[in-house]
């Protein structure tokens, strides 16, 4: 009572509505999710959930979103995945946060977050410290999920696995583009297909006709174990885009990742538009990344300070014949069967296949390849200073990747 008084107060003096905290428990949540107003908690006591969490129509404002999540993070209620049905579903919502939510998916044929195709949008969402598990009836089940216009999405801090898909953002055909996104600091591991795919765009609705990246930093991408076939899937596929127009000049921007084993395919493979660095990629039975035309072709790309090792291939660029586009692949480490082929390359470390590292700490992994290797040039000034415009790079990194402090946490939290 006391914390809806002064909310009121607070409201009153702002112009704005008063926002409340609720409590409920699996008996009565849905009740509540009818009042919800921006600005609005709602706090979920512990328990097993049964009947899912669909969201329909429901907006917070910027500043003043509307929050599901554990009355308590360390007893975060579990909601369980029921026949015919996604266990949390979203239409036409925005300023939108759920937190510290156990979604078990019981191996049902459903998605455990998903933004359903007839939503006409859903944007700015947060989905931070979701424990999802065991949505693998199929390739097809998704952690996480979109399939309308999602913009301004957080995807942070979630673990993922023993999944189909664990996050699947964008549609078939290009239609429904995920835009401006930041997904950080998730650990997805044991998909039978993809960890992450964000699908190639056709065009972009008239309401996002400005320019974003998507930034993928911080993350665990994981198929150790995996079992190779027609499932396998990179752990990650970044599709373009748009060609032209809005949303044309648009990037990823993928740094900070440890990306872990793959049985039968890449590591990694984009096209499009991409900066990719300081990330680490270790692969013990094949490739670490390709770039390569998929829905459309490579542009412009700076591949740098990666560290790689990998038995395959560890950086392969194919370019398609005939465009200008020009991807560079500048101070990385390579430690791999075939280390390099293609592109611009200049100031890399290519080394032979290291297979005594692949249990070593990851951050350990490129001081270990560096000790025996012959010292590279440093990077001309004018180099390193047009690279330092990337988040969070420095040129004292040169040369290869090293763990960040971010990255290094993602690891403690999460890494068994």
């Amino acid at each position: 009572m006391r914390r809806a008084v002064c909310a009121a107060w607070l409201g009153l003096l702002a112009g704005t509505a008063a926002a409340t905290d609720y409590r409920a428990d699996a008996r009565d949540y849905l009740d509540y999710v009818r009042r919800l107003q921006p600005g609005d908690r709602l706090l979920l006591e512990a328990g097993d959930y049964r009947q899912g969490l669909p969201l329909r129509n429901l907006s917070g404002e910027a500043g003043r979103p509307v929050v599901i999540e554990a009355a308590s993070p360390a007893a975060p209620p579990r909601f369980l995945a029921r026949p015919g049905a996604n266990t949390v579903s979203l239409v036409d919502v925005r300023h939108l946060v759920l937190r510290h939510l156990e979604l078990d998916g019981r191996n049902q044929p459903v998605d455990a977050v998903k933004a359903e195709g007839h939503s006409q949008y859903a944007d700015f969402i947060t989905l931070e410290n979701l424990t999802i598990h065991d949505h693998a009836a199929s390739q097809q089940n998704v952690g996480i999920s979109t399939k309308c216009p999602a913009f301004g999405w957080v995807i942070r801090g979630n673990r993922i696995e023993r999944v189909g898909t664990g996050i699947y953002l964008g549609d078939a055909d290009g239609s429904d583009p995920f835009v401006g996104g930041v997904i950080e600091a998730n650990r997805i591991s044991d998909t039978l297909g993809y960890a992450l795919q964000i699908k190639h765009q056709a065009a972009r609705p008239a309401r996002l006709a400005g320019r974003y990246d998507t930034v993928i930093r911080y993350n665990v991408f994981s198929k150790e174990g995996a079992l190779p076939g027609p499932q396998a899937r990179p752990n990650v596929l970044l599709g373009h885009f748009p060609l032209d127009g809005a949303g044309s000049a648009d990037r990823y921007l993928v740094y900070g990742n440890l990306f872990r084993h793959n049985p039968s395919e890449a590591l990694l493979q984009a096209e499009g538009r991409v900066a990719l660095y300081d990330n680490v990629f270790i692969n013990g039975t094949g490739d670490a990344i390709h770039i390569q035309p998929h829905n459309e072709v490579p542009r412009d790309m700076d591949i740098f300070s990666n560290t790689v090792l990998a038995s395959g291939t560890g950086i392969r660029i194919r370019p398609a014949a005939g465009t200008a586009y020009r991807q560079r692949v500048i101070a990385n480490v390579v430690a791999a069967a075939i280390p390099l082929q293609g592109g611009e390359a200049a100031y890399n470390v290519a080394l032979a296949y290291r297979p005594d590292l692949l249990d070593a700490a990851v951050s350990a992994l490129t001081p270990d390849l560096l000790a025996n290797a012959p010292q590279s040039s440093r990077l001309p000034r004018t180099l390193a200073r047009e690279l330092a415009a990337y988040p969070d790079w420095q040129a004292a990194r040169h040369p290869g990747a090293r763990v960040s402090a971010a990255l290094q946490h993602t690891l403690d939290a999460s890494w068994p």
